[in-house]
């Protein structure tokens, strides 16, 4: 081989390692990106999710009894000295339809009055389902909701993936592809309007840190991220999902165990907190509170309906909010 091919060679190889380097640098920025920079020392503050008070204020939507308004909600929560809510949009009357502008603007003005953050919404969706048609339906479900965020002035809005559909345990990446473009079109949407979106790992599609993660880098937005739910991870040790999870969290789901809600198994505080600290999270820490038939997804071990019954949150709240109060001095101090 002469000197002239030698160095053509030589030129070729250097380039396509060249274009090999930076395509890889460009790649882990972009992944990277999605990890959100937080600056100054970790800090939290208490929020209350609405689904903690699922059937009072299903009770009072759907005309079953006196129930609980999403007022008296936020009332109770100024009360208990939460920081925040969370108002689902499962207990907004009329849901799924969107509420008017006359009673968003009320709900906004009684949380300021009372010195309440609104820190999330949320809705309900299925982007696993493979029929196109449905997924469309969801995304401007999910649209819709993002324009109540942006009145409320709630930072975030909350879906879900979805569970697997029959036929299709062993399509994960297809499930993932076409989910993750219906997702993207929400940021877009999200982006343009000034909303996050959270998605939640839920013990669905979404069952470790890594599935979860796959996907936030799948959408590939910095208006996406992780509502980390901190019962619904399905692994042997879930707080190793959750710290795994949390450079993209966006908001939290701060559950009565780690191990599902039918567990007996308590959540370590003093270890969630550790975590929060250790990953530098700024943010809220919404609690939500299940009971343990309601949060149970086996329904082999589905608890009885007098354990149901036995779940009351106007007790089951305040015990454990002063409980992760402790907690948080015990970690950050005043």
């Amino acid at each position: 081989m002469n000197i002239r091919k030698k160095r053509m060679m030589r030129n070729v190889s250097a380039a396509i390692l060249t274009a090999g380097i930076l395509l890889c640098g460009e790649a882990l920025f972009a992944q990277d990106n999605l990890q959100i920079q937080r600056k100054g020392k970790a800090s939290v503050k208490i929020s209350l999710n609405a689904y903690s008070f699922t059937k009072p204020l299903l009770d009072k939507v759907r005309g079953r009894g006196a129930g609980m308004s999403l007022f008296e909600l936020m009332d109770w929560s100024a009360k208990n000295g939460f920081d925040a809510v969370d108002l689902t949009g499962y207990f907004f009357p009329g849901y799924p339809a969107v509420p008017s502008d006359e009673f968003i603007n009320e709900i906004k003005k009684h949380a300021f009055k009372l010195g309440l953050d609104i820190s999330g919404t949320g809705v309900r969706n299925d982007f696993a389902d493979p029929d196109p048609v449905k997924r469309a339906a969801d995304v401007k479900h999910v649209k819709e909701w993002i324009d109540v965020a942006v009145k409320l002035g709630a930072p975030v809005i909350r879906i879900f993936a979805g569970p697997i559909p029959a036929g299709y345990e062993n399509k994960r990446a297809e499930i993932e592809a076409y989910m993750a473009a219906s997702m993207k079109e929400c940021a877009d949407y999200g982006k343009l309007r000034g909303v996050l979106i959270g998605v939640q790992n839920h013990g669905d599609f979404l069952k470790t840190a890594d599935e979860t993660i796959s996907l936030v880098k799948r959408v590939n937005s910095d208006w996406f991220g992780v509502i980390v739910d901190s019962g619904y991870f399905i692994t042997e040790d879930p707080y190793v999902d959750i710290e795994k999870t949390m450079p993209y969290a966006v908001n939290f789901q701060l559950k009565l165990s780690a191990f599902g809600a039918a567990s007996p198994i308590k959540i370590d505080l003093p270890r969630i907190m550790k975590i929060v600290e250790k990953t530098g999270y700024r943010g809220y820490l919404p609690i939500e509170t299940l009971s343990p038939q309601g949060g149970n997804k086996n329904k082999k071990n589905t608890p009885n309906a007098a354990d149901k019954a036995a779940y009351d949150p106007y007790t089951v709240v305040p015990a454990f909010l002063k409980e992760v109060k402790a907690a948080q001095l015990a970690q950050f101090g005043d």
